[in-house]
Order: C-alpha cells, then structure tokens, then sequence
C-alpha cells in the first residue's frame, strides 16, 4: 500500500510538472500581492516575500519590516498555494527549500531535517511558530491583480516535540474545525487547525 501511494504521489508530481512547467512567471508585484494574502490583513504591508524570477530557483522580491515571511505561488505546480511564517521558523523551512532544490523527495527531507535537528546543525524555533496557508483554485485567481476567490485557509502552529500529554491536544480531529496535534513527539510535532467549510 506504502509503495502504492508513493508511485501516485510520484507520478502526480511529475505529471504536474509536465502540464504547468510552461505556466508564465508572474510579474514581481502580482507575486507579493497574492503572497500577502495568506497574512493577517494588518501586517501584509510589512512581510517579507519570497517569490520566482523562474521556475527554478525563489528569490527575495520584497525585503520585509516585520516578523513574517511570506511564499508566492509555485508556478510549476497546479492550483494557487500562498503561505506565510514566523521569522523563527526559517532555518527549518529554507533547509526544506534547500533539499527541494536537491530533488528530495518529501520523505527523505523528513529523514534529512529528522537527523539534522537531534545533531543540533539544524536549528528549530524555541517557541510555538506559526504558519499561515491559503490554497484555492485557478480558475478563481485574477493574474492580472493577484486577487483569489473563494481561498480556503488552514493554519499550523509548530511546536518541535509537543506530545499529546504536554499539549491537551487529541492525535486526530473529531470534529471539522477541531485543532489537533500531528506528528507528536517528533520535530515536525505542529498544531494542525482547518476551519470548517460555511454550509451553503
């Protein structure tokens, strides 16, 4: 079953690569306005973004004044997925971007930064780091605004090695919306929170 998922997901990655891989570049300033949409509205003026010149490489487009850090949208990958952090979690999260660029798969950045941070060469934030996701689809984005439709959010507080018993927290939501607490235990342990969906 583990091998199963592992070609899905593989053969996804490189399918999606093949269809988007020609997906124009946005303009600079299209990048951050749409990267600062997944912030709180107060501090999006201040954050600071990483975005593409192209599809291989994210660079600064905009230095920040405050504690966040913000990602545009992958153009090589389908569907519109902006993020923003706290400024403690980047040496976990720039290593991630790192062994992307390697190639890695997702598993093996998961063993990398694992090995890593019980050595003490990877540094992980000494207090909660909060990240911010907004995820929608392409057909609600204006390219010429940076504007997104319908954006679905869903916030993730890491807290590395947090376990169930030091956090309250359950292992599994029993209900949408309900924080839960994913990968206890590890350096990866995060407070995972999906608002629940608006019943129309």
């Amino acid at each position: 079953m583990k091998y199963l998922l592992s070609t899905l997901c593989l053969a996804f990655s490189f399918g999606a690569f093949a269809q988007e891989q020609n997906k124009d570049i946005l303009p600079a300033e299209i990048q951050i306005k749409t990267a600062e949409l997944a912030a709180p509205e107060d501090l999006r003026s201040g954050v600071m973004v990483y975005g593409y010149e192209s599809t291989e490489k994210m660079v600064v487009l905009r230095e920040g004044s405050n504690n966040l850090i913000c990602l545009a949208d992958d153009p090589t990958k389908p569907g519109i997925s902006v993020s923003c952090y706290g400024k403690k979690l980047e040496p976990f999260m720039k290593r991630g971007r790192e062994l992307t660029a390697e190639g890695k798969s997702e598993m093996e950045k998961r063993e990398i930064r694992k090995k890593e941070a019980e050595e003490g060469t990877l540094e992980l934030t000494d207090v909660p780091g909060m990240v911010y996701i907004l995820n929608g689809e392409e057909e609600n984005y204006n390219r010429n605004t940076g504007e997104l439709k319908d954006g679905k959010f869903r916030y993730v507080i890491y807290i590395p090695y947090a376990t169930v018993e030091s956090t309250g927290l359950p292992a599994r939501p029993e209900i949408p919306g309900m924080p839960w607490l994913m990968d206890p235990g590890t350096h990866r342990a995060h407070i995972m929170i999906t608002p629940a969906e608006n019943k129309k």
